[in-house]
This record gives C-alpha cells, sequence and structure tokens, in this order.
C-alpha cells in the first residue's frame, strides 16, 4: 500500500484534471448555480415591476424539468405506445424519439439575454432600416385584459421584420414566445433563439408523434400565461397579399380550452412596410410555384456591407416607415359562448379580419396601389388626387401621412418606388416598369383588400 507508482507526466496531469471536474460538479457547480440562480430571480422579480404583464413561472422554468414534465404528459405516454405499435419498435425507443422532439422544441428563456440583449438589438436595427411607427392601438380594449388571461398577439407575416419589430414594440409590455420555423435552426442562432423564449416547430411535419409533443408544450405555456407571438398564416406572403389561416396551432389552444380556466385572449396585429427587404425573394418564389426560397448568404451579407458602406459616406437612407397597428382583442371565453363544437376555424377567420381591418396604409403601398390602377402614365397631381381620395374612403386611424402633409406622403411614395426601380419617371409623369409589376403588386396588395 505504501509502494511507490510511478506515472508519466500526462497521465497524471489527467487523473488531476478529472478529480478537480469531479469535485467541481459536486461541490463547485451547484452552488454556483444556486447564486446565479439567485439572482436572476432577484433580476426578474425588479424586470417584473415596470412589465404591463409579468414573466410567469413558467417561463422561468429549468429547462430540464420542463422536458421532463412535457414527456411525461399522459397524451404524450399515450402517444408514444401508439407509435410505437405502428412502427414495430419497443417503447423505450419511442420514448426517446419523444425526448428528443421535446428537447428540441423546449426554449431555454434567459430573461438577462432577453431584456439585456435582444431588446436593445431589436430596437437598434427596427431604428437603423425604419422609421418605426404605432399607427393604431386599442388602448381601451388592451388594457381591459385581465391580468391573469393569457395573451396571444396573432401577426400577419410580411416579412422577418416582423419578428425584431413586433419584440421591439411590446418590450414594455412582456416577453413574447414565438413559433419558428425551421429556417431558424443553425447554429449560433438557434441558441440565441431558444435563449429568447422561443421555440422551434416542423411546419410540415406530419408525424403524429411530433405533433402530440408540440401540442402538449402549447398546452402547457398557454395553461401557465405565457404571452405569445404567432403567424396564423403559417408563412410569409409571397405575392403581398393576406393569406387564408392555418390552424395548427390554433387548435392547439383552443381544443384543450376550458371555460372554468385560464382565459385567452388574442390581439390582432397587422404590420405594414413601404419596403420589404426579402421582397424579390418571395416574388421569385411566388412565380417558382413553391416556398424555396433563394437567399444565398453572400447575398445577405453583402447587402449589409453596402448599407455600411452607404452611410459612411453620408448616403444611406432609410427604407421609408414600417408601421404597426394592435386591433381589438377577442376573448376566447367570450367566442366560444356563442360557437358550438370546433372553434379553431371560425376563430381563424375572426382573427384574420380583424388583422385586415387593421392592416397600415403607408405611403409607398399607397402609390403601388394608384399606379396599378392606372392605365398608362399619370402625373404628379393625379397621383396625390387619387391618393387624397382614398383618404376620404379609409379610416383615418388606420393610415399613417407622414408630417400630416399629402403632397409630402406622396413625394416619399414615389422616391421609395423610384429607388426600387418599380415605377420610372417619362416626361413629368410616372408609369410601371414592365418587367416590375410583379414588384408592383407586391407592395399594392397589402391594402387592396381596404380600396375596395
Amino acid at each position: 500500500m505504501t509502494q511507490t507508482v510511478e506515472l508519466p507526466v500526462w497521465l497524471f496531469i489527467l487523473i488531476l484534471l478529472f478529480a478537480a471536474v469531479t469535485a467541481a460538479s459536486h461541490l463547485l457547480f451547484p452552488s454556483v448555480r444556486w447564486f446565479f440562480r439567485r439572482r436572476m430571480e432577484k433580476a426578474v422579480s425588479r424586470l417584473n415591476e415596470r412589465l404591463e404583464r409579468p414573466i410567469e413561472p413558467f417561463k422561468l422554468a429549468r429547462r430540464h424539468d420542463m422536458i421532463q414534465r412535457l414527456i411525461y404528459q399522459p397524451d404524450v405516454a399515450q402517444a408514444v405506445t401508439e407509435h410505437a405499435a405502428e412502427e414495430g419498435i419497443p417503447e423505450n425507443v419511442a420514448f426517446e424519439e419523444a425526448k428528443r422532439y421535446a428537447r428540441e422544441i423546449v426554449p431555454s428563456f434567459s430573461a438577462s439575454a432577453y431584456f439585456g440583449f435582444a431588446i436593445r438589438l431589436a430596437r437598434f436595427i427596427s431604428r437603423a432600416l425604419y422609421r418605426v411607427r404605432l399607427v393604431h392601438f386599442d388602448e381601451d380594449g388592451i388594457n381591459a385584459i385581465s391580468k391573469d388571461a393569457t395573451v396571444v398577439f396573432v401577426i400577419n407575416h410580411r416579412s422577418n421584420m416582423d419578428y425584431v419589430l413586433v419584440t421591439y414594440l411590446a418590450a414594455q409590455r412582456s416577453a413574447l414566445a414565438y413559433a419558428v420555423g425551421e429556417w431558424a435552426r443553425v447554429w449560433p442562432l438557434s441558441r440565441l433563439i431558444k435563449a429568447m423564449g422561443a421555440y422551434f416547430i416542423r411546419r410540415k411535419s406530419r408525424n403524429a408523434l411530433y405533433r402530440k409533443v408540440l401540442a402538449a408544450y402549447v398546452r402547457l405555456a398557454t395553461q401557465g400565461g405565457v404571452t405569445q407571438a404567432m403567424f396564423p398564416e403559417g408563412g410569409l406572403s409571397l405575392d403581398g397579399a393576406p393569406q387564408l389561416p392555418k390552424l395548427g396551432l390554433l387548435k392547439y389552444i383552443t381544443d384543450p380550452f376550458e371555460s372554468e380556466g385560464r382565459d385567452v385572449v388574442f390581439v390582432p396585429v397587422a404590420l405594414n412596410y413601404d419596403r420589404v427587404l426579402e421582397d424579390r425573394i418571395l416574388i421569385n418564389a411566388n412565380a417558382s410555384g413553391g416556398r424555396r426560397f433563394d437567399a444565398k448568404i453572400s447575398v445577405i451579407v453583402g447587402f449589409f456591407f453596402k448599407q455600411i458602406w452607404l452611410r459612411m459616406r453620408g448616403r444611406y437612407h432609410k427604407f421609408g416607415y414600417a408601421a404597426v397597428s394592435f386591433g381589438s382583442p377577442v376573448s376566447l371565453s367570450e367566442f366560444v359562448k356563442s360557437h358550438e363544437g370546433e372553434v379553431a376555424e371560425p376563430l381563424a377567420e375572426r382573427l384574420m379580419s380583424g388583422i385586415n381591418e387593421v392592416v397600415p396604409v403607408l405611403p409607398a403601398p399607397m402609390v403601388a396601389a394608384i399606379v396599378q390602377a392606372h392605365d398608362g402614365p399619370i402625373s404628379r397631381a393625379a397621383i396625390e388626387a387619387a391618393y387624397d381620395g382614398w383618404l376620404k374612403e379609409l379610416r383615418p386611424e388606420h393610415v399613417h401621412l407622414p408630417r400630416d402633409d399629402l403632397s409630402y406622403a406622396a413625394e416619399v411614395g414615389i422616391r421609395i418606388l423610384e429607388e426600387r426601380r418599380v415605377i420610372v419617371r417619362r416626361n413629368g409623369s410616372f408609369e410601371a416598369i414592365p418587367d416590375r409589376r410583379d414588384l408592383l403588386s407586391f407592395y399594392a396588395n397589402s391594402i387592396t383588400h381596404l380600396l375596395r
């Protein structure tokens, strides 16, 4: 027992390293984790004092605990059994598959990442690219929402900037949990998105077990009072027009809903832009008859470097206005009282109607609609006259008129469309460039439903 044992230096160092890691994992790491968790809880407590809708405990639960809770839900356990029988595999293999889905879905929300980094970044990007405006806000309706209710913002999907813009504008109300598509499942973006409380969904998956795990998570989050944001259209609009709603996530909320429990209140949110950053990508996808987006990383990086170069030279111009309107809330408990049977489909129609009613009318879409409706060249005076005519027909609270000046608004719309090479000025008049009519329609379509 007292004999000397000779070891190579590298092996001795390796043994010391393993011993140090073991000691730290059993003695130091739990204390460190406890210390930082206590600090986090105190920070969240101070943060909740200024938020209109405090961060719910469900959102702050440890990710490991949330995964365990999710996979042991009775309906998930039943789905595991059925999946094993259908696929002819052992139940423990099906259980591990369900656990893998749960790890993929459950976020790892960080209040410091969301309110310390994400909000600042969202504000910087939004203000750097656009003149951001809040056009309409149903203050009475939104303030009347019960503090105990789960709020779900339902949003039209015009651009990937939607996530950034709504996060920035809702910063003083609560932390939003987004349902994010598979496009964001790339490292390190996926880690950042999960830290912000978003959860990934496979929109095209028909796997029954995956769908059951996802439905269970949405149900638990809704019952836990987590403020959520979803895009009922299911994806970006390829032609700029409002799309028909998808029922997937909505059914996960409405199917298990019980009137005696926590109410769910849906708030319609409508966005519009003078320029959508990925407009050509969306139009090309629409022309190809699918949703395959040809977005090369080199083009995206080149675009941002070009904007930085223009800013350095003092020639940078923002891409016009980005506007948001918040419509009248819809209480699920009240909606259920007036509808029998399945409510997901009529509710989706009601919410999309609420969104479409408050789509902000901005200069570029308005000028695009005027030029498109006019057969042939149109003068500046005729554009202003048509603009003024539509303003008299539209609800004024849904129109953003820059500086309250009709002439300036027309000028902004014309300039943006000229810079985008959608229209051209000839002999003092304006007309659509023939091979850019699809782009003209893309912007006009965003408000055409309001002009009929």
